[in-house]
C-alpha cells in the first residue's frame, strides 16, 4: 500500500491476495452473526402466534415487515459503501441490530414486535449482506464467483448455526430473555469485524473492469435500467417461491404433527446444503457465468418445490428440505455476480442492492402470501403451487436474457 497526496492508494497485487482471503473470512462472520434475526424470527413463529392469538398470516407479518426493510436497508447501505466504504454501515449496522433486539424483547404487542423487528432489525441485518457481497467482489477477479458465494454463505451459516439454537433458548428461558442475549452478542462481536474491514478496495481495478461492464452490456443489446428491471422482476419472482420452505417449513411440520423442533431442524437443514450449494454455484459461475448459473439453479428450485407437494412423510420432508436447500443456495449470489458483469463496480453497492432489494422483497411478499393461503385453504398445498408458478416466471425472464447474449454474440461474430 502506497500513500499520493494524503490519499490511500491500494496496489493492485492486493487483489486475490492473503489479506483479500483475510478479509472475505471477517464478512463471512459479519454476514453470520448480522443474519441471526433473519431466522430467529422463523423459530419464534409459532410462540408468538400463541402468545399473541393472532392467526398465520397475522404471525407472519413481523417476517414480512423484516425483509422489507431489509430490503430498503440494503439500497440505503449499499449507497453508504459506494461513497464512504464498508466500515460506517457495518457498525451502525450493528448498533441497530443490538438495539433493535433488547427492544423487540420488551414488545407487549404484535403490532410493536413487528415494526421494531422490522425497522431496527431489519435495516440492521441490511447492512451485513448485500454490501459485503459488492465489497467483496473487488477484491476478486479470476475468483469472484467463488468469493462472493463464500461471503453470501454467511447468511446461511446463520440459518444453519441459530435456528436449533435458538429454539433450544426459546424452549427454556423464553424469547423474550432469548432476544435480549442475542441483542447483546451482536454489539460485542459485529463492531470490532467492522472495523477489521478499513483497508480501502483495489481502485486501481476499476477502469478495467467498467470497459468490460459495458461491453457486456452491449452484447445484450438492451439497456442498463432495462436489463436492471428485468433482474428485478426475475428477483420477486424467484424468491417468492424461495421463501414458502425457508418461512413456513417450521409451522408446516406442526401442522402435520411432527412438531417444531422437527421443522427447526430441516430448516437448520436446509440451509446449511444451501452452503453447499452457495459454494458449488461460486464454482460454477466462474466457469459459465452468472445468467447460466441462475437459470440452472433457479430450475432445480423449481423441481425440490414440486417435490413437496406428493411427499409429506418425516423422511422424505428431511430429504426434500436438503435437496431444496442444495439447489438453491447459489441463486441469490448469482445475481451479485450478474450485477458485476453487466454495471461498473462504482455503481455496484447501489445496484446490487436494488437487485438484492427485490429478493427480498419476494421473500418477504411470498412469507405473507404463503400463511394467507394457508389461512385461506387449511393447508400449505395452494402456497406450494404459488410458488411454483412464480418460479416458473423467473426462469422465463432468466432465461430470455442468456437467449438474447447468445444471439446478440452471434450477431457479434
Amino acid at each position: 500500500m502506497s500513500v499520493r497526496h494524503g490519499e490511500v492508494v491500494t496496489r493492485p497485487s492486493e487483489v486475490e491476495s492473503a489479506y483479500a482471503w483475510m478479509r472475505l473470512a471477517a464478512s463471512v462472520l459479519i454476514g453470520t452473526v448480522g443474519g441471526i434475526g433473519m431466522w430467529a424470527v422463523v423459530v419464534v413463529l409459532p410462540t408468538v402466534e400463541a402468545e399473541f392469538g393472532v392467526a398465520r398470516a397475522g404471525a407472519s407479518l413481523p417476517y414480512t415487515i423484516t425483509l422489507l426493510a431489509f430490503a430498503t436497508g440494503g439500497i440505503f447501505t449499499g449507497r453508504l459503501a459506494d461513497r464512504y466504504g464498508i466500515v460506517l454501515p457495518v457498525a451502525g449496522g450493528a448498533v441497530l441490530l443490538s438495539i433493535g433486539y433488547i427492544l423487540t424483547s420488551q414488545a407487549g404487542s404484535l403490532w410493536q414486535f413487528a415494526i421494531i423487528h422490522g425497522l431496527l432489525i431489519g435495516i440492521g441485518s441490511s447492512a451485513s449482506f448485500g454490501p459485503l457481497l459488492a465489497d467483496i467482489s473487488h477484491w476478486f477477479t479470476r475468483r469472484r464467483g467463488i468469493a462472493v458465494a463464500i461471503c453470501a454463505s454467511g447468511n446461511y451459516l446463520a440459518g444453519t448455526i441459530w435456528p436449533p439454537l435458538i429454539q433450544h433458548f426459546v424452549a427454556t428461558y423464553g424469547w423474550r430473555e432469548t432476544y435480549f442475549g442475542i441483542g447483546v452478542l451482536c454489539l460485542v462481536t459485529l463492531l470490532p469485524l467492522a472495523f477489521a474491514l478499513r483497508r480501502p478496495p483495489p481502485h486501481q481495478q476499476i477502469s478495467e473492469a467498467e470497459l468490460a461492464a459495458a461491453g457486456s452490456q452491449a452484447r445484450l443489446g438492451i439497456s442498463p435500467n432495462m436489463l436492471l428491471s428485468l433482474l428485478v422482476v426475475a428477483g420477486v419472482a424467484c424468491c417468492v417461491a424461495m421463501s414458502m420452505p425457508q418461512v413456513h417449513i417450521v409451522a408446516y411440520c406442526g401442522d402435520l404433527g411432527y412438531g417444531a423442533a422437527r421443522g427447526a431442524e430441516m430448516l437448520s437443514l436446509m440451509l446449511g446444503f444451501g452452503i453447499v450449494s452457495r459454494l458449488i454455484s461460486g464454482w460454477i459461475v466462474d466457469r459459465i457465468g452468472g445468467l447460466a448459473t441462475l437459470l440452472l439453479g433457479s430450475t432445480l428450485q423449481a423441481i425440490a418445490l414440486f417435490l413437496y407437494l406428493p411427499f409429506t412423510s418425516l423422511p422424505s420432508l428431511y430429504l426434500i428440505s436438503a435437496l431444496f436447500g442444495l439447489f438453491q443456495g447459489g441463486i441469490v449470489p448469482s445475481y451479485a455476480i450478474v450485477v458485476r458483469e453487466y454495471f461498473a463496480p462504482g455503481e455496484a453497492g447501489t445496484r446490487v442492492g436494488v437487485v438484492l432489494m427485490a429478493t427480498l422483497f419476494g421473500m418477504a411478499l411470498g412469507g405473507w402470501l404463503s400463511g394467507a393461503l394457508y389461512d385461506l385453504t387449511g393447508d400449505y398445498q395452494a402456497a406450494f403451487i404459488n410458488g411454483i408458478l412464480w418460479n416458473v416466471l423467473n426462469i422465463a425472464i432468466v432465461g430470455w436474457l442468456l437467449l438474447r447474449k447468445r444471439t446478440q454474440g452471434m450477431v457479434a461474430a
